[in-house]
Formats: C-alpha cells, structure tokens, sequence
C-alpha cells in the first residue's frame, strides 16, 4: 500500500502480522503444548490425555525428551507471539522531494532502538536496483543505492512480487526520484 502526491511518495511496509505468522505461531503452540502435557502426564501417571495412555510412554528416556521439546516449542511460540503482538518489521519508506529526504522507518523489538529511522538526503542516491536471488524460488527485492553507505532493501522479505510488478515499481520510484536503475 502507498501514497503518493506530486512531491512526496509514502511506502507503506507490513510487519510481522500476517496471517501465515498467525497461523505458524497457533500451529507450534498446540504442538508443544501436545508434547508437554504428554511428557508431564508420563511423569505424574496421569491419563491427561484420553486417547493416549500414559503407561505406554516411560518418563525416562520418552516423556523426558517429549517434555524438552515442548518446553523448547512453547519458548519459540512465545517469541513468534511477541513479533506479531509488536508488528516488527512494519513501518514507511517516505520520499519527499519538497524537503529532499528520503526517511525509512521500522518497528522494532521493545527497548532502546525499538524505533528506527534513517534518514538519507535524496541527492545522494546513486539508483534503483532489482536483483533476483534464486533459490527454490525467486525472490525479487528492490534496493536503493545510497553514496558512500551501501544499498538499503525497500521492499520486505516476505513480497513475492511477479517481475512485471517489480519493474513497474522501480521505474516509478526511478522516475520519482530522477535516479537510473540497475538490474542485477
């Protein structure tokens, strides 16, 4: 999602609140929940479990085992838990030709640096760059070259845009920000 007028483009970036985070975070928790319950029911002889009898799993080595791994799936559940509660990642790309600064903002994990933003002066940008990572698939990520400081991503990890779709947004940013643009 963006905004754009004739001197300032707003780029909207989503964070870590997206329905496949939700559904991957819901999935580990009743997962590790599943083998908790089974590991500390094997421990105290307990039936916590109906389908499952827990005289078939001995505490040592099983239960002990089924126990660490939900422990160490409720400890991963709670960090994705923590990333979609605080939408990391999210926040702007905001060119303004008005006042020739390009700012870029992200949310961050609570503490000191829990908000970012760097800010760039819009004639030091060299060009727009797309370069297609392959692996199992392709990725397509679009940069921004900045003199003296390094190419900074301007779209997210998790956009799986369609070469057409890519293009069409570097040359728009190109041709906003009177830049060229490289393809790598």
């Amino acid at each position: 999602m963006s905004w754009r007028s004739k001197e300032i483009w707003i780029e909207f970036i989503g964070g870590a609140r997206k329905t496949s985070n939700i559904c991957w975070a819901f999935i580990l928790f009743c997962g590790s929940l599943g083998f908790f319950v089974v590991g500390i029911s094997s421990y105290l002889g307990r039936n916590w479990i109906s389908f499952f009898p827990p005289q078939e799993i001995i505490f040592f080595p099983q239960g002990l085992v089924m126990s660490f791994y939900g422990i160490a799936g409720l400890f991963i559940s709670s960090y994705l838990w923590s990333t979609i509660f605080w939408n990391v990642g999210s926040g702007y790309d905001r060119f303004d030709r008005n006042e020739g600064i390009v700012s870029i903002f992200r949310w961050g994990f609570p503490g000191t640096n829990r908000r970012i933003l760097l800010r760039f002066i819009l004639k030091d940008i060299q060009s727009i760059r797309i370069e297609a990572k392959e692996a199992i698939s392709v990725q397509r990520v679009l940069y921004m070259e900045i003199r003296g400081q390094g190419s900074f991503p301007l779209t997210g990890t998790n956009e799986n845009l369609t070469p057409r779709e890519i293009e069409k947004k570097a040359a728009e940013l190109a041709y906003f920000l009177n830049v060229p643009i490289e393809v790598l």
